[in-house]
């Protein structure tokens, strides 16, 4: 965790995507959970590939988030966020490790920013608590679109374009049970 001195309240930009969660879905190709990200315009599409705990993570804050909604209250993090007077400013993906996503959450407070490392899972969790929009970073779209099909076997030489067309071309109406 890094800490920065800020004069300005507004959150930092960067040279990204602003994107939200379109759906959480059932990959019925590589049979896993994942996250689709979408920016406004729906010109990139980015898939964040979840393990089972982590979908279930995310389950249960879509879950929550109903419960507190009737009920009115607020959950440990928020309210511990509260005591601590931060503020969730921004949610970012900032690059790509191998097949890993750095994900980061920006906090500001009285002592200004705090900049926090988390799992993708965690950053998808912190936008659906707080409705905020995740920051793409250029690279990770220019990176995530480039699919390496030589170690699979299974997979045709159009079966990448093909891939990137479906999730393009997805609509959260098709999802099923769990649009966003």
């Amino acid at each position: 965790m890094t800490a920065r001195k800020r004069t300005d309240r507004k959150a930092p930009q960067s040279g990204g995507h602003e994107m939200t969660i379109s759906c959480f879905a059932l990959d019925s190709i590589a049979r896993m959970p994942m996250v689709l990200l979408k920016d406004d315009g729906e010109h990139h599409t980015l898939p964040i590939w979840l393990s089972s705990m982590e979908a279930v993570a995310i389950a249960a804050e879509l879950i929550n988030r109903d419960a507190l909604a009737e009920s009115g209250g607020e959950d440990l993090m928020t309210g511990l966020l509260g005591r601590l007077q931060l503020e969730v400013r921004r949610i970012a993906i900032e690059g790509i490790n191998g097949s890993l996503f750095d994900s980061c959450i920006y906090f500001s407070g009285n002592d200004g920013e705090i900049r926090v490392k988390v799992r993708p899972c965690d950053a998808v969790v912190m936008a659906l608590k707080h409705s905020l929009p995740i920051h793409v970073a250029d690279e990770v779209l220019d990176r995530a679109s480039m699919l390496d099909m030589d170690d699979n076997e299974e997979f045709g030489d159009d079966a990448g374009a093909r891939f990137i067309d479906l999730l393009e071309s997805l609509d959260p109406k098709d999802m099923g049970k769990y649009p966003m």
